[in-house]
C-alpha cells in the first residue's frame, strides 16, 4: 500500500508538470486550432535559462529560494520573448494557409531550437544545483520533497489565476471572442493579432515555470529534455480534451497517474519482462484508447473555456 501511495505522488507532481505544459497547447490550439510542437522546446529553453542564471549567481551567497525566483523571472522574460518571435515570424504569415504548411513550420522550428540550444549549451547533460531544502517530508509511510511540494502547490495557483483570467476578466472575454471568430472579434473592437501573441506569451510563461520544476526536480537538463514532456503535454492535452483548460489539467494530472502507477508494478504484471523504463508505453495506449473511444478527449471541447 505504501508503494501505491509513493506512486500516486509521484503521478500528481509528473502530472502537474505536464498539465502546465499542456495548458500551454491547448490555449493555442483553441484561438488559432494550431498544435505549437515547439512547445516542448520552450520548455527546454526556460530549463537552460534557468540553469544558466543559477550557475552564474553560484557563488553570490543568496539563497537558494531566491536564486529560482530569480533564474525563473529570467527564464520566463527569455522563453516570453522567444514563443512571441516563433509566433510573429513563423506562424503569422501562415494562418491562412492550408493547416499543413504551420505544423510542418511547427515541427521544424522544433527541431531548429533544439539545435540552437545544443550550440549554444552544448549537447552534454548539465547538473541542476538543489536550491530548496532536500529533506524528505514523510506522508502516510510516503516520502515527498519540498520542490515535489512548491510543484504541486504552484500547478494548483496557476491553474485557477488562468482559469479567472480566461473567465472573469476582459482579456478574458477578448481570448474567447478571438477563439469563437476571430473576424467578428475584430469588428467589436479586439484586436486578433495581439490577443494570439499575448496567448502564446502566457502559454510561454507556464512552460517556463515548467522547465525549471523539471529541472529542479529531475536534477539535470540538456538541449534535448524538451521533446518527450513536450509529446506528453500533448498527449494529457488531447486525453483531456483539446481546448479546454480544465481537460488538459485532467489531462495531464491523469497521464501522469497512469504512468508513475504502471511504472511501479510493471515488471510484476509482465513477469520481469517490461521494466519501469518502459513506462512511456501507458501515456501512448492511453491516447490511443481516446482517441478511438471519445475522440473529443474526457472532457470534450468547451468554447466557453478555449483560449
Amino acid at each position: 500500500m505504501e508503494i501505491l501511495f509513493q506512486q500516486i505522488i509521484n503521478g500528481l507532481v509528473l502530472g502537474s508538470m505536464y498539465a502546465l505544459v499542456a495548458l500551454g497547447y491547448t490555449m493555442v490550439y483553441g484561438i488559432i486550432n494550431l498544435i505549437n510542437f515547439a512547445h516542448g522546446e520552450v520548455l527546454m529553453a526556460g530549463a537552460l535559462v534557468s540553469w544558466t542564471v543559477v550557475t552564474a549567481l553560484a557563488g553570490a551567497g543568496l539563497p537558494g529560494w531566491l536564486l529560482m525566483i530569480i533564474a525563473l523571472v529570467c527564464a520566463i522574460v527569455v522563453c516570453t520573448l522567444l514563443n512571441f518571435t516563433i509566433e510573429k515570424i513563423a506562424y503569422r504569415p501562415l494562418r491562412n494557409a492550408p493547416r499543413l504548411a504551420p505544423l510542418i513550420t511547427a515541427m521544424g522550428m522544433s527541431l531548429l531550437l533544439q539545435t540552437l540550444a545544443m550550440i549554444i549549451w552544448k549537447p552534454n547533460p548539465k547538473p541542476f544545483p538543489q536550491l530548496l531544502p532536500t529533506d524528505p517530508i514523510q506522508i502516510g509511510g510516503a516520502v515527498i520533497t519540498v520542490t515535489q511540494v512548491l510543484i504541486l502547490v504552484s500547478t494548483v495557483v496557476i491553474l485557477g489565476g488562468l482559469l479567472f483570467l480566461v473567465n472573469h476578466t476582459k482579456m478574458g472575454r477578448a481570448m474567447r471572442a478571438t477563439a469563437e471568430n476571430p473576424r467578428v472579434a475584430a469588428l467589436m473592437g479586439v484586436k486578433p493579432d495581439a490577443v494570439i501573441s499575448l496567448t502564446f506569451i502566457i502559454g510561454a510563461a507556464l512552460a517556463a515555470v515548467a522547465g525549471l520544476m523539471w529541472a529542479a526536480n529531475y536534477g539535470t537538463v540538456q538541449h534535448s529534455m524538451g521533446f518527450m514532456p513536450g509529446l506528453k503535454a500533448f498527449t494529457a492535452a488531447v486525453l483531456g480534451g483539446i481546448g479546454n483548460l480544465a481537460g488538459a489539467m485532467v489531462g495531464g494530472v491523469l497521464l501522469g497517474l497512469i504512468e508513475a502507477i504502471g511504472a511501479g508494478y510493471l515488471g510484476d504484471l509482465t513477469g520481469g519482462v517490461l521494466g519501469s523504463h518502459y513506462a512511456d508505453i501507458f501515456a501512448f495506449i492511453a491516447l490511443i484508447l481516446v482517441l478511438t473511444l471519445r475522440p473529443s478527449g474526457l472532457l470534450g471541447e468547451r468554447v466557453a473555456d478555449r483560449a
